[in-house]
């Protein structure tokens, strides 16, 4: 069973009352920089991979190259080759950060006390620790109070276990579905990432320093190849994939990763102006850039725009990036290219300056140790976070969106409490690692819920449950068909699972960024960094299986369990309802079943767009109206935003007022059906005319708000108007991207 080490806030973290003044730092950090020899300041900006040192490595590295911090020291996964037996639990991490830094501590010649930096994009990628739905599916979720919440507890989590950096949130903007890696992040819109990623940032920043990633336009690379050069102008560059990075920054992110890709030839880890003109001189960002493990070495390896390995160190580092994640290229380099002349003192240290200043400011010289619970015994802490077991639950249940209902559900209401016999069936119906997706650590089975389980839960004992796999992700192998089928006929009802996987295994190689790589060995893995995709249909058979299924005549239930949008096609035609998951994490079986059974009102919005057909792509909701194909219609066959629910609202009285600086906008939201539940209110503003090219429409506002049946909510939204043109606008409210219920013209 899990152990929670969340006692939180015994920890030191980010400027607490307790925390130095700003001149006092200023003064320390100039003082210990000019003690500095140059390899000592060079290992300041080295962050090596820290899950494969042993005691002799670790000591012989700090020994030669006192490095700044240490990356994935808690990693458990088939790449780091740590299982649930061999990868450190919470008391053992604590326990190995203390003994790193004492080490340090005691044996450096300074004495600067070492970070770690985790994975944290849905919880912290370490044994033990808790999984949340992946970034898609808090998206989907469109609640900022629960990213907030979410945050804090991962923030906890790590911080408590001894990181200061957590990697996450990803606000990559996601519109080519064939990309590995959409499910990482919060969807295609930029205010809706931006929006949720400065909520999820707040969180973790009570406890560590959230590293924003990845910088910039990674989300729409050529091919959907992962890592492929990004193709946009400067307008929609700055529009589209910097405005949420921007937001983010101005709530106050510590800390930001460049990513693998070039934009417009310019490889982003080496691009001065995104990370000096953009980041730091436009927006004001003053805290660390971290390299992604492996693009200062891409630059002279891929992208080709350093003739060598030196030439591409000093590129980074010149460009404004602060730390080599891996440290395969400062550590090796960067004192060559130094004395060569490629790169001036003063780059090397403004970026030693700022890790000094970001250490001296959490405390980490005055308190280097972890102290939040007794890991010098033998005893493991078992403590439960301050928002409680109910996070996951509640965070699985508000990501699950339903998609198509014809009625059927909830099961259990009304005349439907016939039934008796209910069928379970599909490769992602009782496969605990499919439904928790990419940057996951070995999990124990008991904490987690799969769909078949969550059913059994959640229904009568009296009612009996039938179930048959019926075939695998990717496997083509069609034995277990039959089976399938003869289960579904015995039924009353069938629950058809099925999706993708990022579940990495054993068996699959690994690049050295960590990346899988596709071969010929079958898994389940059809998605996850490096498995991207030239279809969307459904892996393997299970295309096949649905129209199986579908020809029992049974009333048919679908749920997807995927990390992208994948086409759903034969799947509305089959299914009486459809629902989708975003990889809904620990608890996803047991809210998939408490919305199918009506225990839970659905709220979950799509974060992202459902193409109807691969050549489609890119189709995200704002683009300019384009017109239909020879063979399908343009649209979507789920719009951005929509989502349904079990009870129906009414949108009225809708209010325009111009203010001195914002629009404030307002309506009255009914709730006329006959459920109590939660509707996400959606306000998107469209630019009749303006100087480049305007968006179809552009969200501005959102807010999820319970409202009881029969009751009424009145909904205010305030808008800023700082780079509006002057002109015609339209204001738009409803309840998904393409259902507007209430429009009015305004001049500006």
């Amino acid at each position: 069973m899990k152990i929670k080490c969340l006692q939180i806030i015994a920890l030191f973290f980010l400027v607490s009352c307790s925390a130095p003044e700003t001149d006092d730092i200023d003064k320390k950090v100039d003082n210990l920089l000019s003690q500095m020899t140059l390899t000592e300041k060079i290992g300041q900006l080295c962050c090596p991979i820290g899950f494969d040192l042993d005691d002799e490595s670790f000591h012989s590295l700090m020994d030669t190259l006192p490095c700044g911090g240490f990356w994935a020291v808690q990693r458990a996964d088939p790449w780091s080759r740590k299982t649930l037996e061999t990868g450190p639990d919470a008391r053992q991490s604590a326990l190995i950060f203390n003994k790193m830094q004492r080490y340090v501590m005691e044996n450096t010649r300074l004495k600067i006390p070492i970070y770690f930096a985790e994975e944290c994009p849905h919880g912290l990628m370490a044994v033990g620790a808790t999984v949340y739905p992946t970034g898609l599916g808090m998206a989907a979720t469109w609640d900022e109070e629960l990213l907030y919440n979410i945050g804090d507890a991962i923030g906890a989590e790590a911080a408590s276990r001894g990181a200061q950096f957590a990697y996450g949130p990803v606000l990559d903007i996601a519109r080519d579905p064939r990309w590995s890696r959409v499910e990482e992040t919060l969807g295609e819109d930029p205010y809706l990432s931006g929006t949720l990623g400065s909520a999820m940032i707040k969180g973790l920043q009570n406890h560590l320093a959230s590293t924003v990633k990845h910088f910039a336009a990674y989300g729409i690379p050529e091919g959907g190849h992962n890592g492929a050069a990004a193709q946009t102008g400067p307008n929609y560059l700055m529009s589209d994939y910097l405005s949420n990075f921007e937001m983010a920054v101005r709530n106050g992110a510590k800390s930001i990763m460049t990513s693998y890709n070039a934009i417009d030839g310019v490889p982003c880890t080496s691009n001065r102006w995104l990370l000096k003109d953009v980041l730091r001189g436009q927006w004001g960002f003053n805290g660390i850039v971290f390299s992604d493990l492996g693009s200062i070495w891409a630059l002279h390896s891929t992208h080709r725009t350093a003739e060598n390995q030196q030439v591409a160190t000093a590129q980074a580092i010149n460009a404004g990036v602060d730390i080599d994640l891996g440290a395969s290229n400062y550590g090796t380099y960067l004192k060559t290219a130094v004395e060569n002349g490629l790169v001036p003192m003063k780059n090397v240290d403004d970026a030693v300056r700022r890790v000094l200043r970001f250490k001296y400011e959490i405390g980490l010289f005055d308190n280097p140790y972890i102290n939040v619970f007794p890991i010098e015994t033998d005893e493991n802490p078992s403590v439960e976070t301050c928002h409680g077991a109910s996070l996951q639950l509640q965070a699985a249940r508000e990501s699950v969106v339903l998609l198509k209902n014809d009625g059927i559900l909830p099961l259990y209401g009304d005349a439907k409490s016939c039934v008796s016999t209910i069928a379970i069936i599909g490769p992602n119906a009782d496969n605990m690692y499919n439904q928790l997706g990419d940057y996951t650590a070995p999990q124990h089975p008991d904490d987690i819920v799969t769909v078949l389980e969550g059913i059994k839960n959640r229904t009568h004992p009296d009612t009996k449950i039938v179930y048959a796999k019926g075939c695998s992700i990717r496997d083509t192998d069609d034995t277990d068909f039959k089976n399938a089928v003869n289960t579904a006929k015995s039924a009353d009802v069938t629950i058809l699972v099925v999706g993708g996987s990022s579940a990495r295994d054993f068996k699959t190689s690994y690049e050295n960024t960590g990346a899988a790589v596709v071969n010929d060995h079958i898994s389940d893995m059809d998605c996850g960094e490096g498995y991207d995709r030239v279809s969307l249909e459904l892996s393997g058979l299970q295309e096949d299986l649905i129209k199986e299924i579908a020809e029992t005549h049974k009333p048919l239930i679908i749920v997807y369990i995927e990390g992208r949008p994948m086409l759903k096609n034969t799947a509305n035609e089959a299914a009486k309802a459809l629902l989708t998951a975003f990889y809904p994490g620990e608890q996803g079986g047991n809210a998939i079943a408490d919305v199918i059974f009506g225990n839970y009102n659905p709220a979950g919005r799509l974060p992202i767009s459902q193409p109807r057909n691969t050549g489609q792509i890119p189709v995200y909701y704002s683009q300019p109206k384009p017109h239909d194909y020879l063979e399908c219609e343009s649209t979507p066959l789920f719009c951005f935003g929509h989502g349904l629910s079990y009870t129906n609202f009414e949108y009225n009285n809708l209010s325009i007022n111009k203010l001195e600086n914002n629009l404030e906008i307002s309506l009255d939201v009914k709730n006329i059906g006959s459920y109590d539940g939660d509707e996400v209110v959606q306000l998107y503003i469209r630019d009749e005319y303006a100087t480049f090219t305007p968006a179809e429409k552009l969200l501005k506002g959102f807010k999820r708000t319970f409202i009881k049946k029969n009751d009424t909510q009145h909904v205010t939204f305030i808008i800023p108007t700082k780079g509006f043109e002057p002109g015609e606008f339209t204001i738009m409210v409803g309840a998904s991207s393409d259902d507007i219920r209430l429009s009015e013209k305004i001049e500006i």
